[in-house]
């Protein structure tokens, strides 16, 4: 009687196992194939500290009006422990993040970590600065590969340099080379031991700032760049490309990268690039999965007709109480749709396509991938 009863427990224990693994397996197929939306992220800004921390100001007369949209190949991930506070653990919890112990954003060393995450590839925007790294989607098939942080953390320790060197003071120039190095030497200190994580990530930034020739003042840009990510420079009034940067490859689809095991470094590897641009002029820093998608002249048309567009959108309204920054975003915006119509064609022309041909490789159509755009006009600041 023992016997029978101790086997009956097995059985309804075995059951029991079965059907919670099968609830399980169906929960992760439900999460893995849930739809997504449509809509790109946007944005005007990326988040800075709330909590008093003191921001370095740049002294230049010249800003950015900016705005960012993204769209992520496969839905952005939370960052490991430590970098990512976890849920909170019950449902009586305060919902406010007033409290750091509450707070849910990244951190790195007690500072929110700057930027925003779209996939592997990372965006920041600011008055002075914006950059987006792209980082290599490979890593995530390894063990505590997590190129995600890598891309976003570069960028953080990017905008503290800058703003520590007050984005170049009033009579110096800022040297954005020395930033990236900074930022490289940190973001390796801290996935360093016992916080250990792996990857690789490409780096594209743009600094605006100023030269004083005594009656006149001009903006000039900064830029630095290591690998596919690009910056581009077009003038609105023809629709020119005045400067953009160029890929560096190891080889065809692998670019120079920051992170584990690779041989390059800001130092050796980054290109420093300094442009005198004008008011009003546009500045794009965007992923490969933009510049694989589109030509750049395909780039650069989408980007002064989208804000075009939004300039006759907002003379037709009554009352007009948005900022050019709503126009950049839009610019962004529509830069993202066009690449990511492409990507999403098997059939589809396209540069990555061209360049595989070019290398004896059968490859037709666009190249999936995370899609990230920052776009930036060059405005004076009010007297």
């Amino acid at each position: 009687m023992l016997v029978l009863r101790v086997n009956t427990l097995r059985i309804a224990h075995h059951i029991h196992r079965l059907v919670l693994y099968r609830c399980l397996s169906q929960a992760r197929q439900a999460y893995a194939h849930r739809p997504r939306s449509r809509d790109p992220l946007i944005g005007l800004t990326t988040p800075v500290p709330d909590d008093g921390v003191e921001l370095g100001k740049s002294a230049s007369p010249f800003y950015f009006e900016a705005g960012y949209a993204a769209w992520a190949k496969r839905p952005t991930r939370p960052f490991p422990p430590p970098f990512f506070s976890p849920p909170s653990g019950s449902f009586s919890d305060p919902l406010s993040t007033h409290n750091r112990s509450l707070d849910r954003r990244s951190r790195v060393n007690g500072q929110m970590i700057r930027g925003v995450t779209n996939g592997d590839d990372a965006l920041l925007v600011s008055d002075n600065l914006i950059g987006t790294n792209d980082g290599v989607g490979a890593w995530h098939t390894r063990e505590r590969g997590c190129a995600p942080l890598w891309s976003r953390l570069i960028l953080h320790f990017l905008a503290l340099a800058a703003e520590k060197d007050h984005y170049g003071n009033e009579t110096g120039r800022p040297d954005l080379v020395k930033y990236l190095d900074e930022a490289y030497v940190q973001t390796k200190e801290a996935l360093s031991e016992p916080n250990e994580w792996f990857g690789t990530t490409t780096t594209s930034s743009a600094l605006v700032h100023f030269e004083d020739e005594g009656d006149k003042v001009h903006p000039v840009l900064y830029v630095a760049q290591l690998g596919d990510s690009k910056v581009m420079v077009v003038r609105p009034a023809n629709k020119k490309i005045l400067f953009e940067t160029e890929e560096q490859w190891h080889y065809f689809d692998c670019p120079r990268q920051l992170g584990t095991n690779s041989p390059d470094t800001p130092k050796d590897n980054a290109i420093l690039s300094t442009i005198h641009i004008l008011e009003d002029d546009i500045v794009l820093a965007m992923s490969d999965g933009v510049t694989d998608n589109l030509w750049n002249d395909e780039i650069s048309e989408t980007a002064v007709d989208a804000l075009e567009s939004w300039r006759e959108k907002m003379q037709t309204k009554d009352n007009n109480i948005e900022s050019l920054s709503e126009g950049m975003r839009h610019v962004a915006q529509e830069l993202v749709l066009a690449a990511r119509k492409i990507a999403e064609d098997p059939f589809a022309g396209s540069p990555f396509m061209e360049r595989a041909i070019e290398e004896g490789l059968a490859i037709e159509g666009g190249k999936p991938d995370d899609i990230s755009v920052v776009a930036a006009i060059c405005k004076r600041r009010p007297d």
